[in-house]
């Protein structure tokens, strides 16, 4: 009795073990997988995660772009700036079927002149589940905006 009461708890300790992440956190996976693209500074690396009818407005950049070429245009510079990193902050995970969106901010961690810079911007990514795989359909990141200057009460 004493090796089937143990058995039963090995066996129910190994399935907790085997059972997989939910939604939420494969799309935080795929996030945290750009993330390491990015700070991989490789731009073959972060455009794999993009789908090829993908839409992105980058951070910086005023053209948006929805073609793999443009995509990887827009990373074309990552080799030359190996110190950059980007530290992601509070986030929304939204899933809907195949469909998932995670909002929230970051902030890029850039070297200038010697000098480490924060930019902090917000974004949206959209994922569609294609063969097992989150891959990114939509990508929008804008500056964050300074907050407003509070005005004197009259």
């Amino acid at each position: 009795m004493r090796r089937i009461l143990i058995l039963a708890l090995v066996l129910a300790l190994g399935v907790q073990g085997i059972a997989t992440a939910g939604p939420k956190e494969d799309v935080a996976a795929a996030t945290q997988a750009w993330k390491a693209a990015y700070d991989s500074r490789d731009p073959q690396r972060a455009l794999a995660l993009y789908d090829p009818k993908a839409v992105f407005w980058g951070t910086l950049s005023p053209t948006l772009r929805d073609t793999p070429e443009a995509i990887l245009d827009y990373f074309k510079g990552m080799p030359a700036t190996p110190h950059n990193r980007v530290i992601f902050g509070e986030q929304r995970i939204r899933v809907y079927g195949k469909i998932a969106i995670n909002t929230g901010y970051y902030s890029f961690s850039v070297l200038r002149g010697g000098k480490r810079i924060k930019v902090p911007a917000r974004f949206s990514f959209t994922y569609h589940l294609q063969n097992g795989k989150w891959m990114i359909v939509d990508h929008h990141s804008s500056r964050m905006p300074k907050p407003r200057k509070k005005t004197p009460k009259g």
